[in-house]
Protein backbone atom coordinates (compact mmCIF):
# COMPACT_ATOMS: atom_id res chain seq x y z
CA UNK A 1 0.00 0.00 0.00
CA UNK A 2 1.79 3.42 -0.72
CA UNK A 3 2.14 5.96 1.83
CA UNK A 4 0.42 8.87 2.51
CA UNK A 5 2.83 10.91 1.93
CA UNK A 6 3.02 9.34 -2.11
CA UNK A 7 -0.43 10.27 -2.54
CA UNK A 8 0.02 14.01 -1.04
CA UNK A 9 3.03 14.10 -3.88
CA UNK A 10 0.66 12.68 -6.56
CA UNK A 11 -2.29 14.90 -5.74
CA UNK A 12 -0.27 17.92 -5.45
CA UNK A 13 2.27 17.34 -8.72
CA UNK A 14 1.72 20.32 -11.00
CA UNK A 15 -0.96 19.51 -14.01
CA UNK A 16 -3.48 18.10 -11.68
CA UNK A 17 -6.72 19.14 -11.89
CA UNK A 18 -8.54 21.76 -9.46
CA UNK A 19 -12.02 21.24 -9.47
CA UNK A 20 -13.82 24.56 -7.77
CA UNK A 21 -16.94 24.45 -6.59
CA UNK A 22 -16.55 26.61 -3.61
CA UNK A 23 -19.94 27.81 -2.16
CA UNK A 24 -19.63 31.71 -1.25
CA UNK A 25 -20.74 31.21 2.44
CA UNK A 26 -17.28 31.09 3.47
CA UNK A 27 -15.49 32.82 0.47
CA UNK A 28 -12.52 35.17 -0.14
CA UNK A 29 -13.91 38.20 1.29
CA UNK A 30 -13.24 39.28 3.35
CA UNK A 31 -11.19 36.32 5.18
CA UNK A 32 -8.39 36.64 2.09
CA UNK A 33 -8.52 40.43 2.38
CA UNK A 34 -7.21 39.92 6.12
CA UNK A 35 -4.72 37.24 5.15
CA UNK A 36 -3.24 39.30 2.10
CA UNK A 37 -3.11 42.04 4.80
CA UNK A 38 -1.54 39.33 7.66
CA UNK A 39 -3.84 41.54 9.87
CA UNK A 40 -7.64 41.88 11.58
CA UNK A 41 -9.55 42.75 12.76
CA UNK A 42 -11.92 39.92 11.96
CA UNK A 43 -15.22 38.31 13.84
CA UNK A 44 -17.52 35.51 14.01
CA UNK A 45 -20.35 36.78 15.09
CA UNK A 46 -23.70 35.17 16.22
CA UNK A 47 -27.33 35.83 15.39
CA UNK A 48 -27.47 37.17 18.64
CA UNK A 49 -24.59 39.94 18.22
CA UNK A 50 -21.67 37.84 20.19
CA UNK A 51 -18.49 38.29 18.87
CA UNK A 52 -15.60 35.99 18.54
CA UNK A 53 -11.96 37.65 17.53
CA UNK A 54 -10.29 35.96 15.43
CA UNK A 55 -6.71 35.57 15.87
CA UNK A 56 -5.36 36.55 11.98
CA UNK A 57 -1.67 37.74 13.25
CA UNK A 58 -0.91 35.18 14.94
CA UNK A 59 -2.15 32.79 11.78
CA UNK A 60 -0.15 34.64 9.22
CA UNK A 61 3.18 34.72 11.63
CA UNK A 62 5.66 31.99 11.54
CA UNK A 63 5.30 29.32 13.92
CA UNK A 64 5.41 30.05 17.72
CA UNK A 65 6.90 27.87 21.05
CA UNK A 66 3.41 26.90 21.01
CA UNK A 67 2.84 25.46 17.32
CA UNK A 68 6.61 24.01 17.42
CA UNK A 69 5.68 22.29 20.49
CA UNK A 70 2.86 20.70 19.00
CA UNK A 71 4.81 19.90 15.81
CA UNK A 72 7.57 18.09 18.12
CA UNK A 73 4.32 15.97 18.84
CA UNK A 74 3.63 15.00 15.78
CA UNK A 75 3.76 10.80 14.27
CA UNK A 76 4.35 10.28 10.67
CA UNK A 77 2.89 11.91 7.93
CA UNK A 78 1.03 14.93 9.17
CA UNK A 79 -2.85 16.04 7.72
CA UNK A 80 -3.32 19.51 9.27
CA UNK A 81 -6.75 20.24 8.88
CA UNK A 82 -8.12 23.82 8.14
CA UNK A 83 -4.36 24.96 8.03
CA UNK A 84 -5.04 28.46 7.23
CA UNK A 85 -2.00 30.54 5.88
CA UNK A 86 0.20 27.90 6.92
CA UNK A 87 2.48 28.40 9.66
CA UNK A 88 2.11 24.57 10.38
CA UNK A 89 2.69 22.96 7.69
CA UNK A 90 5.51 25.42 6.74
CA UNK A 91 7.14 24.58 10.11
CA UNK A 92 6.83 20.58 9.53
CA UNK A 93 8.05 21.06 5.93
CA UNK A 94 11.41 22.75 7.21
CA UNK A 95 11.88 19.68 9.82
CA UNK A 96 11.82 17.68 6.72
CA UNK A 97 8.48 15.87 7.71
CA UNK A 98 5.74 15.20 5.25
CA UNK A 99 2.65 17.15 5.71
CA UNK A 100 -0.10 18.38 3.85
CA UNK A 101 -2.46 20.98 4.68
CA UNK A 102 -6.30 21.45 3.59
CA UNK A 103 -8.44 24.92 3.34
CA UNK A 104 -11.43 25.93 1.99
CA UNK A 105 -9.67 29.54 1.26
CA UNK A 106 -7.60 29.77 -1.81
CA UNK A 107 -6.28 32.43 -0.16
CA UNK A 108 -5.07 30.35 2.97
CA UNK A 109 -3.56 27.41 0.15
CA UNK A 110 -1.70 30.32 -1.82
CA UNK A 111 -0.20 31.55 1.36
CA UNK A 112 0.87 28.17 2.88
CA UNK A 113 2.76 27.73 -0.28
CA UNK A 114 4.49 30.83 -0.41
CA UNK A 115 5.87 29.38 2.75
CA UNK A 116 7.52 26.45 1.11
CA UNK A 117 4.39 23.50 2.53
CA UNK A 118 2.11 21.70 0.68
CA UNK A 119 -1.51 22.51 0.65
CA UNK A 120 -4.79 21.51 -1.27
CA UNK A 121 -8.00 24.00 -1.62
CA UNK A 122 -10.56 21.05 0.02
CA UNK A 123 -13.27 20.37 2.74
CA UNK A 124 -12.45 17.94 4.97
CA UNK A 125 -15.64 16.46 4.13
CA UNK A 126 -14.67 15.83 0.34
CA UNK A 127 -12.62 12.84 -0.56
CA UNK A 128 -8.64 13.56 0.24
CA UNK A 129 -5.34 11.62 -0.48
CA UNK A 130 -4.05 9.26 1.83
CA UNK A 131 -7.18 8.81 3.36
CA UNK A 132 -7.04 6.02 6.39
CA UNK A 133 -3.25 6.68 5.90
CA UNK A 134 -2.21 9.75 7.78
CA UNK A 135 -0.25 9.24 11.12
CA UNK A 136 -1.52 12.69 12.56
CA UNK A 137 -4.24 15.07 12.25
CA UNK A 138 -4.03 18.36 13.34
CA UNK A 139 -7.35 20.50 14.32
CA UNK A 140 -5.86 23.49 15.54
CA UNK A 141 -7.24 27.26 16.32
CA UNK A 142 -10.62 25.91 16.94
CA UNK A 143 -10.90 23.89 13.70
CA UNK A 144 -12.97 21.06 16.40
CA UNK A 145 -15.25 23.50 15.67
CA UNK A 146 -15.63 22.82 11.37
CA UNK A 147 -19.00 22.08 9.71
CA UNK A 148 -20.85 22.52 13.41
CA UNK A 149 -20.93 18.47 14.40
CA UNK A 150 -17.60 17.86 16.72
CA UNK A 151 -18.62 14.52 16.46
CA UNK A 152 -19.19 14.45 13.00
CA UNK A 153 -16.18 16.02 12.36
CA UNK A 154 -14.33 13.18 14.68
CA UNK A 155 -15.83 10.63 13.15
CA UNK A 156 -14.34 11.92 9.71
CA UNK A 157 -10.94 12.34 11.42
CA UNK A 158 -10.79 8.95 12.54
CA UNK A 159 -11.47 7.70 8.78
CA UNK A 160 -8.34 10.04 7.59
CA UNK A 161 -5.62 8.42 10.14
CA UNK A 162 -4.45 5.31 10.13
CA UNK A 163 -5.39 2.74 12.93
CA UNK A 164 -4.06 4.10 16.25
CA UNK A 165 -3.38 7.36 14.63
CA UNK A 166 -3.01 10.69 16.54
CA UNK A 167 -5.20 13.81 16.66
CA UNK A 168 -4.07 16.79 18.17
CA UNK A 169 -7.23 19.29 18.94
CA UNK A 170 -7.02 22.77 20.43
CA UNK A 171 -10.00 23.23 22.31
CA UNK A 172 -11.63 26.84 23.99
CA UNK A 173 -10.43 27.72 27.01
CA UNK A 174 -13.71 27.69 28.88
CA UNK A 175 -15.33 24.43 29.34
CA UNK A 176 -18.35 24.76 26.57
CA UNK A 177 -20.01 22.91 24.19
CA UNK A 178 -22.43 24.94 21.95
CA UNK A 179 -23.35 24.66 18.50
CA UNK A 180 -24.17 28.02 16.80
CA UNK A 181 -24.90 29.50 13.56
CA UNK A 182 -22.10 32.48 12.69
CA UNK A 183 -21.29 35.34 10.63
CA UNK A 184 -17.44 36.12 9.33
CA UNK A 185 -17.55 39.91 9.10
CA UNK A 186 -14.37 42.21 9.22
CA UNK A 187 -13.97 45.22 11.80
CA UNK A 188 -15.72 48.00 9.85
CA UNK A 189 -19.53 46.13 9.66
CA UNK A 190 -19.07 45.54 13.40
CA UNK A 191 -18.05 49.24 13.66
CA UNK A 192 -20.78 50.32 11.67
CA UNK A 193 -23.19 48.36 13.79
CA UNK A 194 -22.17 49.78 17.05
CA UNK A 195 -22.66 53.34 15.31
CA UNK A 196 -25.76 52.58 13.63
CA UNK A 197 -24.41 53.86 10.36
CA UNK A 198 -24.97 50.07 8.58
CA UNK A 199 -28.40 49.08 9.23
CA UNK A 200 -28.87 45.96 7.25
CA UNK A 201 -25.66 45.49 6.29
CA UNK A 202 -25.44 41.75 7.52
CA UNK A 203 -28.49 40.85 5.08
CA UNK A 204 -26.48 42.57 2.25
CA UNK A 205 -23.31 40.63 2.82
CA UNK A 206 -22.66 37.56 0.26
CA UNK A 207 -21.43 35.66 3.50
CA UNK A 208 -24.82 33.80 5.05
CA UNK A 209 -24.84 32.23 8.33
CA UNK A 210 -22.78 28.79 8.59
CA UNK A 211 -22.83 26.44 11.56
CA UNK A 212 -20.26 26.37 13.91
CA UNK A 213 -19.01 24.36 17.20
CA UNK A 214 -17.12 25.52 20.22
CA UNK A 215 -15.70 22.76 22.48
CA UNK A 216 -13.51 22.97 25.71
CA UNK A 217 -11.29 20.25 26.82
CA UNK A 218 -13.74 18.69 29.18
CA UNK A 219 -16.61 18.30 26.26
CA UNK A 220 -13.97 17.13 23.64
CA UNK A 221 -12.87 14.36 25.93
CA UNK A 222 -16.20 13.22 26.60
CA UNK A 223 -17.41 13.50 23.19
CA UNK A 224 -13.99 11.69 22.05
CA UNK A 225 -14.63 8.93 24.79
CA UNK A 226 -18.13 7.92 23.81
CA UNK A 227 -16.54 7.69 19.58
CA UNK A 228 -13.92 4.96 21.36
CA UNK A 229 -10.97 7.32 21.19
CA UNK A 230 -8.49 7.12 23.77
CA UNK A 231 -7.06 10.46 25.57
CA UNK A 232 -3.19 10.34 25.59
CA UNK A 233 -2.29 13.77 26.76
CA UNK A 234 -3.91 17.42 28.19
CA UNK A 235 -1.86 20.54 27.97
CA UNK A 236 -1.92 24.35 28.06
CA UNK A 237 0.39 26.78 26.77
CA UNK A 238 0.36 30.26 26.27
CA UNK A 239 -3.38 30.88 27.07
CA UNK A 240 -4.22 27.72 24.85
CA UNK A 241 -5.23 24.59 25.42
CA UNK A 242 -4.82 20.88 23.60
CA UNK A 243 -5.80 18.05 23.77
CA UNK A 244 -4.12 14.32 22.31
CA UNK A 245 -6.16 11.46 21.23
CA UNK A 246 -5.66 8.15 19.48
CA UNK A 247 -8.17 6.31 17.51
CA UNK A 248 -9.02 3.00 17.64
CA UNK A 249 -6.40 0.69 16.43
CA UNK A 250 -8.65 -1.48 14.28
CA UNK A 251 -11.89 -0.52 12.64
CA UNK A 252 -15.07 -2.21 11.76
CA UNK A 253 -15.71 -1.02 8.52
CA UNK A 254 -13.78 -1.23 5.02
CA UNK A 255 -11.94 2.26 4.82
CA UNK A 256 -13.17 4.60 2.15
CA UNK A 257 -11.87 4.69 -0.93
CA UNK A 258 -9.24 7.00 -1.80
CA UNK A 259 -8.94 9.79 -4.45
CA UNK A 260 -6.54 11.95 -6.44
CA UNK A 261 -9.10 14.58 -6.75
CA UNK A 262 -8.55 18.29 -5.47
CA UNK A 263 -12.23 19.35 -4.62
CA UNK A 264 -13.39 22.11 -2.29
CA UNK A 265 -16.53 22.99 -1.05
CA UNK A 266 -17.74 25.18 1.30
CA UNK A 267 -17.20 24.42 5.27
CA UNK A 268 -16.37 27.42 7.75
CA UNK A 269 -13.38 28.06 9.34
CA UNK A 270 -11.12 29.58 11.69
CA UNK A 271 -12.00 30.69 15.07
CA UNK A 272 -9.78 31.41 17.90
CA UNK A 273 -10.33 28.95 20.93
CA UNK A 274 -10.62 32.62 23.18
CA UNK A 275 -13.27 34.03 24.97
CA UNK A 276 -15.64 37.05 23.10
CA UNK A 277 -14.78 40.27 23.46
CA UNK A 278 -18.29 42.11 22.57
CA UNK A 279 -21.65 42.22 22.08
CA UNK A 280 -23.42 43.64 19.25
Amino acid sequence: MSTAHEAVRASTEPGRHLLDICAPSWGDDPYADALRAGRGPLFLRRTDGWLLPLDVERWCARADATDLDVVERCEGAVLDIGCGPGRLVAALAARGRHALGIDVSRAAVAHTARLGGQALHRSVFEPLPGEGRWGTALLLDGNIGIGGDPSALLGRTEELLAPGGLLIAETASVDIDERVDVRLVPAAEVHGLHEGTYEGAYENMHERPFPWARLGTPALVRRAGRAGWRITGQWTADGRSFVALRSRSTRSSPEPANSTAVISSHRARKPSPDTPVAEA
